[in-house]
């Protein structure tokens, strides 16, 4: 009998949830940066194996809300974790133990699905300071990573197959196109400048090259200034470093058209945030 099911990766923000998706999964799908919150919407990705189908949906960080994007940023992670049939808790290692996830997501009652607790980060703490019995991985360096799928394996239920062996993603290329962009402005720009930037894919045109019109929205025409830089300089960069990612993941050429615009208070704005397809 096959098994298959949803495994949602929770846990406060940047505590390693689109690293590790992205180690399992062994392909660049999810937004990886040192700042926090950078991811968003949920990013599924699929690993088939043996008799198992894992649905990975790596969610957004378990925040406290600070304006409407944060407040649908939430809800999504709870959505996800409503949703999974496992729950993978993510906590690092270094900061041993981890408090309850119905503490840090604020639940008036106990899921339903099943919490497997996973301790982040393990290369960060040496393996004679290490607790015993805690489920420790690092996405670094692949510690840890066979036991983790062990573990989810086993709590998976019984059933059929979603989706087709061969495929790793469930969202179409242009929502990854958008994802890369904003990827490529948490590299390159500064300060809190990235949490102000959104993509919107205007165009998405298959062909060789495969030709994507993508606007960028920013909060201000200071930052516009930013984002474009003196003579363009820094919109190419963004455009390449982003361009570069995407090629990666379609292989094929990607001719990448960016237009900055200024979109006032976008992260506050309920209407504008459904638009850009971050609410319902």
């Amino acid at each position: 009998m096959t098994r298959c099911g949803t495994i949602v990766l929770a846990g406060r923000p940047n505590v390693g949830k689109s690293t590790l998706l992205n180690a399992i999964i062994g392909e660049h799908l999810a937004i990886v940066s040192p700042k926090p919150q950078s991811t968003r919407l949920p990013v599924v990705g699929l690993l088939t194996r043996g008799d198992t189908q894992f649905i990975f949906t790596d969610s957004p960080g378990l925040l406290e809300p600070e304006y409407a994007l944060h407040e649908a940023m939430r809800r999504a992670a709870l959505r996800a974790i409503a949703d999974a049939e496992v729950i993978a808790y993510l906590h690092p290692l270094p900061e041993f133990p981890a408090p309850t996830l119905e503490s840090v997501a604020r639940l008036e009652r106990a899921p339903r699905a099943p919490v497997v607790t996973v301790y982040t980060k393990s290369d960060l703490v040496p393996a004679s300071e290490r607790p015993e019995h805690a489920l420790a991985i690092s996405a670094q360096t692949g510690e840890g990573l066979e036991d983790l799928l062990a573990e989810l394996e086993r709590r998976l239920p019984e059933g059929p197959w979603h989706y087709d062996p061969a495929e790793m993603a469930t969202q179409p290329a242009r929502f990854f196109a958008a994802e890369f962009i904003r990827e490529s402005a948490f590299e390159l720009l500064e300060d809190e400048l990235p949490y102000s930037f959104a993509v919107d894919i205007d165009e998405f045109r298959e062909g060789t090259p495969v030709y994507i019109r993508a606007l960028v929205y920013v909060e201000r025409d200071s930052q516009k200034g930013i984002v474009i830089g003196e003579g363009g300089r820094t919109v190419k960069r963004l455009g390449s470093s982003a361009r570069a990612k995407i090629e990666a993941l379609l292989g094929t050429h990607v001719y990448l058209d960016l237009h900055v615009k200024v979109l006032p208070k976008w992260r506050k704005d309920t209407h504008t945030l459904r638009r850009l397809g971050y609410a319902e």
